[in-house]
């Protein structure tokens, strides 16, 4: 399918690796010309010189900590006048609810909303001008059905889309959508992480944790970046303009919920 964005510009954040990584390559696939950010210079200039070899269209890198105010004046220096953007920033800690106090609620708003919504406030009036943009927000399957262990996340990223529901319906007359992306388990770092918590607190393998928590996933599986990819770079596309204030759940059905 053609996606219809070729020769359209988009921020991608901490796309370096992992799922972020997938949106970058979906979207230079096709055609749209990038602004990847990642905070180690080694890990996303590998990620950008691996794409200028696959796709042809400009790519730029900036090396920035995205969550705080230098790394997100950098990113927006160098990406412009764009037309998509999509927010991403590693999640917080898992934990118990005893573990965090206030300084821990701070930094999870600061990454995982705060952030967003500030490169939302930079890049929503020139898409609106311009008359067309796209917005996905990386989010996490805890928004809607929470996780015990990631209450920091789930109370960010829950925040982030009740910013996201009343401001989508309020840009989309401008030809602007804003929708949220809400994977569960994928193969990657932060898969990894996960499951290395769970192998410490249970005494087993990396192996038997990542097999014990695919067994509560109906596709029995983890997700790939590429296909998260794949759905993100849909809905940066000129085929999902009705697409408005919308959470997307990439979970192999692990969420058990009939809506």
């Amino acid at each position: 399918m053609d996606l219809g964005i070729a020769g359209k510009r988009a921020l991608v954040c901490a796309s370096s690796k992992g799922l972020g990584l997938g949106c970058a390559e979906a979207l230079a696939e096709a055609g749209v010309h990038l602004v990847m950010n990642g905070r180690t210079q080694a890990s996303l200039d590998a990620a950008v010189a691996d794409l200028k070899g696959r796709f042809d269209v400009e790519i730029t890198g900036v090396a920035a900590d995205v969550t705080t105010p230098e790394g997100q004046a950098e990113v927006l220096e160098a990406a412009g006048a764009i037309d998509i953007l999509v927010t991403n920033a590693g999640g917080p800690p898992p934990g118990l609810w005893s573990d965090w106090d206030r300084d821990d609620f701070i930094a999870a708003l600061d990454a995982n909303m705060l952030t967003p919504i500030a490169l939302m406030k930079a890049c929503l009036p020139g898409m609106m001008e311009r008359g067309w943009g796209r917005v996905v927000n990386i989010t996490s399957q805890s928004v809607k059905a929470p996780i015990p262990a990631l209450g920091l996340s789930n109370a960010a990223r829950t925040g982030l889309t009740g910013y996201v529901a009343g401001t989508a319906r309020q840009v989309a007359p401008s030809g602007v959508t804003i929708n949220n992306l809400m994977p569960g388990i994928h193969a990657t770092d932060r898969a990894t992480q996960l499951d290395g918590g769970v192998s410490r607190a249970q005494n087993i393998s990396i192996e038997e944790a990542q097999a014990q928590r695919e067994a509560t996933i109906p596709a029995r599986r983890y997700g790939t970046r590429q296909e998260f990819g794949a759905t993100c770079a849909f809905l940066c596309s000129q085929h999902a303009g009705f697409i408005v204030g919308q959470n997307v759940l990439l979970d192999g059905g692990a969420t058990n919920a009939t809506i």
